[in-house]
């Protein structure tokens, strides 16, 4: 399966590449729209891959772009099954291996009841965001994420 959609957009050279997409279980787009314009507007180039991008592809699509952050979003509700396959995907890739990545949104059938989120760290993301978490701890990932990239000396960055 090709991804739906490719978009690359943001003109900010200073800012960090992110890849926003979808888990393989879930067609909302509006989540990913809302993600890929928060970014930008924090000065932040962003490849959205659209909804329902199947775990292998999204792989591939990290090993071609070398993104410096991975955000996954989810509204359906399987967002915590669907984020610890791809964690531990991307955790065993050589390349992929040391790639930031967080997940957000409806994680969990039962609702933001923080059940997902020890389990989604421990398959290897950095951070989750529960829905109704509200943007403030995120903007702070972004800074140290970006703040991470900017301690790597040019000639050593990816």
């Amino acid at each position: 399966m090709e991804v739906a959609a490719r978009e690359v957009s943001g003109t900010r050279a200073a800012g960090l590449h992110v890849v926003v997409s979808g888990v393989a279980s879930d067609a909302h787009t509006w989540n990913l729209v809302f993600l890929q314009l928060l970014l930008e507007e924090l000065g932040h180039r962003v490849t959205n891959l659209g909804p329902c991008v199947p775990d292998r592809t999204l792989l591939a699509e990290c090993r071609e772009l070398r993104p410096d952050l991975l955000v996954l979003s989810s509204v359906n509700g399987h967002g915590g099954a669907d984020g610890r396959r791809v964690a531990r995907l991307l955790r065993e890739d050589p390349e992929c291996g040391r790639l930031p990545m967080v997940i957000g949104g409806k994680l969990g059938i039962s609702g933001p009841d923080g059940q997902e989120t020890g389990p989604l760290l421990e398959a290897g993301f950095d951070a989750v965001f529960e829905d109704g978490s509200g943007l403030a701890s995120f903007r702070s990932f972004l800074q140290s994420v970006e703040a991470g990239r900017r301690a790597i000396p040019a000639s050593v960055a990816p």
